[in-house]
């Protein structure tokens, strides 16, 4: 009975160390600093240390850290441009970052946006482990509608979903550490891009929260 209880706990332990950073980039004070706050917790839980920083932040703190993660809720003209060259895992669902970051081009509502009212994906890529074992199809990521990030990124990235019905609007998509993104920047870590808008962690469904919890176990699990 004793080895059941302990592969139980062992199934439900998060797969980060306790000793694992994440820097989580936001806008102190901003409107949407409580879902912030409610990511951050969630990443605790899930066997992070995390560092909160200002959209403002030099990216030279971050070194070192397991993870960069850049919440939406930062406004992309105050975020310093150090960020694409570092050489940490980066996980982002600020769409207009995409072309900072090199992740997309620069156009945006053509190479990357926000559509205003959505609330299902379609995973296109259901054996790739940031597919979360979801089926390939339609998935409700949403409670509800609202705002979904999304971009068009390049050849070198792993496209896992898209806007349901917009099939050249990637949800989710990363690229392997050393992948060639836009302007033929190499990957210096992986990178993840997630659909979620501002307040989208609080409003994710089951399977969403699955596709977040998924893309932050790939960002941080070596090649």
């Amino acid at each position: 009975m004793r080895w059941l209880v302990l592969l139980a706990l062992a199934v439900a332990s998060p797969v980060v160390a306790k000793t694992s950073t994440a820097v989580l980039v936001m806008q102190q004070g901003g409107p949407s600093a409580a879902t912030d706050l409610k990511v951050r917790d969630h990443l605790t839980a899930r066997g992070f240390a995390v560092r909160l920083a200002g959209q403002d932040a030099d990216p030279v703190s971050a070194r070192g850290a397991a993870l960069v993660v850049i919440s939406s809720s930062v406004s992309g003209k105050d975020v310093k441009p150090g960020w694409r060259a570092l050489a940490v895992p980066l996980v982002t669902w600020e769409n207009d970052l995409l072309d900072d970051l090199a992740m997309t081009g620069k156009r945006h509502d053509f190479d990357f946006g926000e559509a205003d009212k959505e609330r299902f994906v379609w995973i296109v890529n259901a054996p790739q482990a940031m597919a979360a074992g979801l089926p390939a199809g339609i998935v409700n990521v949403y409670v509800k509608q609202a705002p979904m990030g999304w971009g068009k990124p390049g050849l070198g990235a792993t496209t896992i979903a898209t806007i349901y019905g917009q099939p050249e609007k990637a949800a989710v998509f990363g690229y392997e550490a050393g992948a060639t993104m836009d302007y033929e920047t190499l990957a210096p870590a992986r990178r993840v891009m997630l659909f979620l808008g501002n307040d989208g962690f609080n409003n994710l469904s089951p399977a969403g929260l699955r596709l977040f919890d998924a893309a932050i176990d790939w960002a941080v699990t070596a090649k």
